[in-house]
């Protein structure tokens, strides 16, 4: 009976072991991974300051004058050339790429502040002139947004992912993305944008003032206005829901390329 009791324990004990150790690997494995974007979610931290509006202001003039953060910025940009996005999870991809564009986009910046808007000194603006070697590849803002993250998800969210350093723009989170929670983050900056007088305004007839975003994407929110106002609706606090459905016609667009500092 006690050899058996032994026996029964130590086969027990082995494939528990194992099991010990390959949670023991993922824990590592996600440190790893959010270790990737700490840098840039200290910065970001740092630098945002949310208004009275509920929209996150970035200190453009702080980083500029801080050598060391500045510093710091660069090397998690250039940290990218070498990393194998292309061998992470779908969420992780996502993340990566999105936290690159906005740190990629604040870097731009950064190095011609003080501006009016990103799109000073630009016929049209920037994001297919700055790249970045990313996954073994040169890729500029312009691939990212367009070629790697709406042609590879089929997302609507991304809009609120990624950020263009504009006072129309959806709010850059004060914290970087993660495989981890990035639905909720996504979710969330969905929200802040919708019940936010970029996204969306009443106008005086009752009609839908929106973010010209839902015009030049309008596809990405399923290809007409009225697919638009139920993207709308989803995310929309009660009593700006209420209005929409009262009157759920877009009528005019609004866009403010001033920059978001």
């Amino acid at each position: 009976m006690i050899r058996a009791l032994i026996l029964a324990t130590t086969a027990l004990t082995l494939p528990m072991s194992a099991v010990l150790a390959e949670e023991a690997a993922m824990v590592t494995s996600k440190s790893a991974e959010v270790s990737i974007h700490a840098e840039w979610s200290e910065l970001l931290g740092k630098y945002i300051k949310t208004d009275e509006t509920g929209l996150n202001r970035f200190d453009y003039g702080a980083l500029k004058a801080s050598a060391t953060d500045t510093a710091a910025l660069d090397e998690y940009v250039a940290s990218f050339e070498n990393l194998d996005i292309s061998e992470m999870s779908k969420d992780e991809q996502f993340a990566a790429w999105a936290n690159l564009y906005n740190a990629l986009t604040i870097q731009h910046i950064n190095g011609r502040y003080p501006v009016k808007s990103i799109r000073s000194g630009y016929w049209v603006g920037p994001w297919k002139e700055v790249f970045v070697v990313a996954d073994g590849e040169k890729v500029s803002l312009d691939d990212i947004e367009h070629g790697i993250l709406r042609e590879q998800w089929n997302e609507p969210r991304v809009h609120y992912a990624v950020n263009c350093a504009s006072y129309g723009c959806p709010n850059l989170l004060n914290t970087a993305l993660e495989a981890e929670t990035l639905d909720e983050q996504l979710d969330a900056g969905a929200r802040a944008f919708i019940n936010h007088s970029r996204g969306v305004t009443i106008r005086k007839n009752g009609s839908l003032q929106v973010s010209e975003i839902y015009k030049w994407f309008q596809e990405d929110f399923g290809g007409s206005k009225a697919k638009v106002v139920e993207h709308l609706l989803e995310y929309a606090e009660p009593e700006l829901a209420a209005q929409i459905n009262a009157k759920p016609k877009i009528t005019k667009y609004e866009y403010d390329w001033s920059l978001n500092d």
